[in-house]
C-alpha cells in the first residue's frame, strides 16, 4: 500500500506521521540483532590534512560558510575536523568523511554499522509486515510529510543520521574524557545527544554542515555523559529560529503570489525540501524530529529514536573489533573528468538528488539518473565545458564530485 500514489491534497501531520512511525518501530524487539560472528575486514583510507584560513581555526571555505550561511552562529563556537577522508566501504561504495582526534576509525566503522543495520531492515520480516498493515491513508500521510516515502527509506535515513552524528561529534573529543571511539559513542547515547540534536538542529543542518566537516557545537561533560554548552544551545535555537522564519516568509509570497510553494522555492535557488518542511507548520508550532517524539508503550515512554540510536551504538561498538583501518598514500595523477557518470559520496537522499537536479537544469542538463546506494549519477553533458562548470558547481554547494567516466 506503501506505493499507491498519494492524491494532491494530503494533509501535512507531523503529529499522525510519528504516531505511525512508532506503530512500525516502536517496541524493544524492533531493532534487529547483528550476527554473533561479524565477519572481519580491512579498510584502506587516503588522508587529506585540512588547513585552516590565516587567523582562523577554519579553512576559508568553512569560514566563509560560517559567516554567509551559519549566522547568528559565532565562529568559535564552530570546530574543524582535523582532516578529510576517502575510501570505499565493503560494499565498494566510495564516501567521503572528515576525522576528529579519534581519527579514521569512527567515520569508517559508522559506515559499516549503517551499512550492517540497512541490512537487517531489508531483511526485517517485522518491518515488512507492519509496513503492509499500514492503511491507504496513513501510507498517504507518511508521503505527504516525510521527506522519504516509504517506511525502510525513512528508517535507513535514521540510521544514516545517528552515523553522521557520531562522526561530527567526534570531532569535539578532545573536549571530553573519552580516549576510545567506543568510550565515545557510549557516552553521546548515555548523553542523550542523538537526542539532542533531533531536537534543536533545524532541518538541513547536519547535512550541510557534515559535507564540510564542521560542527556547530561544544560540550561540557556531567557524571552521567555529555551536553550541549549554553552557548551551544542558545546559538542551535536562534539557527532554527531562523530557518522557521525564513520558510514561512517564503509560505507567504507563495499564497500572495497565488502560486505552489515549491515554485516560488525554485525560483529563488532555494532547495523546495528543505524550507517546505517547515513552510507546512502551524503558527507557533516548533519541529523536532519525527523519530524523538515519544509515546507510551507498556507502561512508559519510549521513542523510535532511542531504539535506533541504541542499536546504531551497540552495531558500531561490536563492529570496532572486526574492522581495520589501514591508511595508504594517496592516489597518483587525478582522474580525467571526461565522461558521464560521476560519483557523489556524501549524496544521501532526495533532498540531495533535488539540489542536483536544480544545479544541472541550470546548464541545461536534462535531469540525471540516481543511485543512492552506489552514490553514481549518470548525466548528459552537451560539452567538456557545461560538465566541469557542473561539477564546479556541485562541489561549491560542498558536495564530493569523483569522475568515473
Amino acid at each position: 500500500m506503501v506505493g499507491d500514489a498519494v492524491p494532491a491534497r494530503v494533509p501535512y501531520d507531523r503529529g499522525a506521521a510519528a504516531r505511525i512511525l512508532f506503530g512500525l518501530a516502536g517496541g524493544e524487539d524492533f531493532w534487529p540483532q547483528m550476527p554473533e560472528q561479524p565477519a572481519r575486514r580491512t579498510i584502506e583510507y587516503r588522508e587529506e590534512i585540512l588547513r585552516p584560513a590565516r587567523g582562523s581555526h577554519l579553512t576559508a571555505r568553512q569560514l566563509t560558510y560560517v559567516l554567509r550561511s551559519l549566522q547568528p552562529c559565532p565562529p568559535y563556537l564552530v570546530t574543524s575536523a582535523r582532516a578529510r577522508i576517502t575510501w570505499r566501504d565493503s560494499e565498494g561504495i566510495v564516501n567521503v568523511a572528515h576525522t576528529g582526534p579519534l581519527g579514521a576509525v569512527v567515520p569508517i566503522v559508522a559506515r559499516e554499522a549503517t551499512l550492517t543495520l540497512w541490512k537487517l531492515l531489508a531483511a526485517s520480516t517485522t518491518l515488512a509486515e507492519r509496513t503492509a498493515r499500514l492503511d491507504r491513508q496513513e501510507a498517504q500521510i507518511l508521503a505527504a510529510t516525510t521527506t522519504d516515502k516509504t517506511p525502510l527509506d525513512i528508517f535507513r535515513t535514521g540510521v544514516d543520521a545517528a552515523a553522521r552524528t557520531l562522526v561530527q561529534h567526534a570531532y569535539l573529543a578532545a573536549q571530553t574524557p573519552y580516549a576510545t571511539p567506543a568510550a565515545f559513542a557510549r557516552a553521546l547515547h548515555a548523553g542523550r545527544i542523538f537526542h539532542a540534536v533531533a531536537t534543536t538542529w533545524h532541518w538541513g543542518l547536519q547535512a550541510t554542515t557534515y559535507r564540510r566537516g564542521i560542527v556547530p557545537a561544544s560540550f561540557v561533560t556531567f557524571a552521567d555523559g555529555l551536553r550541549y554548552s549554553v552557548d551551544t544551545t542558545i546559538a542551535l535555537r536562534a539557527l532554527k529560529d531562523a530557518q522557521l522564519a525564513h520558510a514561512r516568509e517564503l509560505a507567504q509570497r507563495a499564497q500572495l503570489a497565488n502560486v505552489e510553494l515549491e515554485t516560488l522555492l525554485d525560483s529563488h535557488g532555494t532547495t523546495p525540501s528543505s524550507a517546505a518542511q517547515y513552510a507546512h507548520l502551524r503558527e507557533g508550532e516548533r519541529p523536532r524530529c519525527l523519530g524523538q517524539v515519544t509515546h507510551q508503550a507498556d507502561g512508559h515512554r519510549a521513542s523510535v529514536l532511542s531504539g535506533l540510536s541504541q542499536a546504531f551504538v551497540e552495531t558500531f561498538v561490536r563492529l570496532l573489533d572486526t574492522v581495520q583501518v589501514e591508511h595508504t598514500a594517496p592516489a597518483g595523477a587525478g582522474t580525467s573528468s571526461g565522461g558521464q557518470v560521476f560519483e557523489v559520496p556524501d549524496m544521501t537522499c532526495s533532498h540531495c538528488t533535488q539540489t542536483i537536479t536544480r544545479l544541472l537544469a541550470e546548464l541545461g542538463v536534462d535531469p540525471p539518473e540516481f543511485d543512492l546506494v552506489t552514490k553514481k549519477v549518470v548525466a548528459v553533458f552537451g560539452s567538456d565545458e557545461v560538465r566541469d562548470r557542473a561539477f564546479d558547481a556541485i562541489r561549491r554547494r560542498g558536495y564530493t564530485v569523483i569522475p568515473v567516466s
